[in-house]
């Protein structure tokens, strides 16, 4: 009797694209990252193409054997970094940029080769897994190597974005999670336009275009959760009136403090010129003064010179100044501290009174200290630029400033790089702060996007901790921020400005001021969970000729039908 054929099995794995498409796609995805970010294409940057720039990732790794994944990755990393970077080349040339941009890219390598066996996920978890995925592998490239490197991270595109109160219930990874979540969503909503087969008797197009808007939809509602998510404003613990002092350098550049003396006098030179404008009755007398990282890079214990220009300015203002200052040691190190001068004690005891100094947790690796560094110095001489290497302080930034009325005001201190990291301003949070300062300095950078792309983080950080912001730089960006992010009397760059206000202290602890690190964490474990209960994907099939292929085109050359 005749045989009867066996039914043609049809494949639920995504379809992969052609390599040349493939590579397309990831190039564009890395650019539509990039573009979301502040200062790339746009003053705020587009937002919302940092879930199109994950779409087209991960259509372009869909069905895709490691591999292949890799090498889309990596295209994608270079695409978005390459450029997103470009202020660490600024003044030190195309080696060091390039280094860092390929780097951090290898993460991107990495996510990759995941994303085709995340996409095969059991249960339908495809869009789930990737955005799992995506957020384990931020968390690895913000701890290592030389402890990390999370500038970049997708949730510092969302300032702007509704995704942003995420970051109050589980931090930034929970807001990454859900960009990635939206553009994983995204590439499902493509493909099911594009491949899904019409069942007998369908109205034409209807089952392509059902599935496509389910998908795009439900995108969307991933975006705009974060708008029901309440951002507390109001003052728990009265306000304190601050004075935000950008005092400007003589020029920007490696060489911004050549002339370090002439930093120094810029910053009480405006101090000074708001204490006569007190006395005139012209400006409101601030309870508190700061000033931004590297104001002095004048040790004042070491320069009597520096020690009283500052106090003067602590006189003439008549209010507590937070200076910025590289002090001389310990040992052979220097150390980036946030120094409390008063008008009592001046600067006396401060570096006893651990309320009334900080030093930097995080020095920025070949900026603040170079680590191997007579192996990096066989690649480029620029490492010996670093003269001194910066220590890292042990110390979590709370600051206990006195005010006039008699209250004890905690300040968390956050300086510059520091910023973008999750534990070092939840730990400061943690502590009793009840406002937070980031004290920075982007001379270094010149005009460059890396300024507004700082302000960026620390607008998210006012979001995550429940907490105003005062960014204060030597050339800007500075601004005051409230804790629903929004940023006030933002300064242009290279110019000489002092932002007043009445900043609200609270004392509530956010959801994700209290869990900490617990989203980033399961987020990425449940990522690899996925990706090792993943379906298997296709064998290698042999075509015509003897090729082999998986996937799409191994299917078009053998009939084999594919859905997703």
């Amino acid at each position: 009797m005749p045989r009867i054929p066996r039914p043609t099995p049809v494949s639920t794995l995504p379809p992969s694209p052609a390599p040349l498409g493939s590579a397309l796609l990831a190039v564009s995805g890395g650019l539509a990252v990039w573009a979301s970010f502040p200062g790339a294409l746009s003053t705020a940057g587009w937002w919302w193409s940092a879930p199109v720039g994950v779409a087209l990732l991960t259509l372009a790794t869909g069905g895709v054997r490691a591999r292949r994944g890799a090498l889309a990755g990596l295209l994608f990393g270079w695409a978005f970094l390459v450029p997103h970077l470009a202020w660490s080349g600024t003044y030190v040339g195309l080696l060091p940029w390039t280094a860092l941009a390929t780097a951090c890219a290898a993460f991107y390598a990495l996510l990759g080769a995941l994303l085709p066996r995340l996409q095969r996920a059991r249960a339908h978890l495809g869009p789930l897994a990737v955005a799992c995925g995506w957020t384990g592998v931020e968390a690895l490239r913000a701890r290592g190597p030389f402890e990390g490197f999370p500038w970049g991270r997708l949730a510092f595109s969302q300032a702007d974005a509704p995704t942003v109160a995420l970051a109050a219930l589980g931090g930034t990874a929970l807001v990454t999670f859900a960009v990635a979540l939206a553009g994983a969503l995204l590439a499902a909503g493509v493909r099911a336009l594009l491949r899904l087969p019409a069942p007998p008797g369908a109205v034409r197009g209807t089952p392509r275009v059902l599935p496509a808007a389910a998908a795009v939809l439900a995108a969307a509602a991933v975006t705009a959760a974060g708008a029901l998510v309440p951002r507390p404003t109001a003052a728990e613990d009265g306000t304190v009136r601050v004075a935000a002092v950008q005092g400007n350098t003589p020029a920007a550049g490696l060489d911004f403090n050549a002339e370090r003396r002439a930093v120094l006098d810029n910053h009480a030179r405006a101090t000074r010129a708001l204490a006569e404008q007190v006395a005139a009755g012209d400006a409101p007398q601030p309870e508190l003064v700061l000033w931004p990282e590297n104001s002095s890079d004048i040790d004042p214990y070491g320069n009597a010179d520096a020690e009283r220009v500052i106090e003067g300015a602590v006189q003439a203002v008549d209010a507590p100044v937070l200076v910025g200052a590289v002090v001389d040691g310990p040992g052979r190190f220097v150390s980036n501290t946030g120094l409390l001068a008063t008008p009592e004690d001046g600067l006396d005891g401060a570096l006893d009174d651990p309320g009334r100094h900080y030093v930097k947790q995080r020095p920025a690796p070949f900026a603040e200290y170079v680590p191997h560094r007579a192996f990096f110095r066989t690649f480029t001489d620029k490492v010996d630029l670093v003269t001194r290497d910066f220590v890292h302080g042990d110390s979590v930034g709370v600051l206990r400033v006195p005010l006039a009325d008699g209250r004890t005001v905690p300040v968390g201190d956050v300086i510059c790089f520091e910023v973008a990291f999750d534990d070092t301003v939840r730990d400061a949070v943690r502590a009793g702060a009840r406002f937070l300062v980031v004290q920075t300095n982007n001379a270094t950078f010149g005009y460059s996007d890396e300024a507004v792309q700082q302000l960026a983080m620390s607008r998210l950080r006012a979001v995550e901790s429940g907490r105003a912001v005062v960014q204060i730089s030597t050339v800007g960006v500075s601004a005051l921020i409230t804790p629903d992010g929004v940023a006030h009397q933002e300064t242009s760059l290279f110019t000489t400005a002092v932002l007043q206000g009445d900043v609200a202290l609270r004392s509530t602890q956010t959801l994700a001021t209290r869990v900490g690190a617990a989203p980033e964490l399961g987020l990425s474990a449940a990522g690899l969970l996925l990706a090792l209960t993943a379906r298997r994907g296709p064998r290698p099939v042999r075509g015509r000729g003897g090729r082999a292929g998986t996937g799409a085109s191994a299917a078009r050359r053998t009939g084999t039908p594919v859905t997703l």
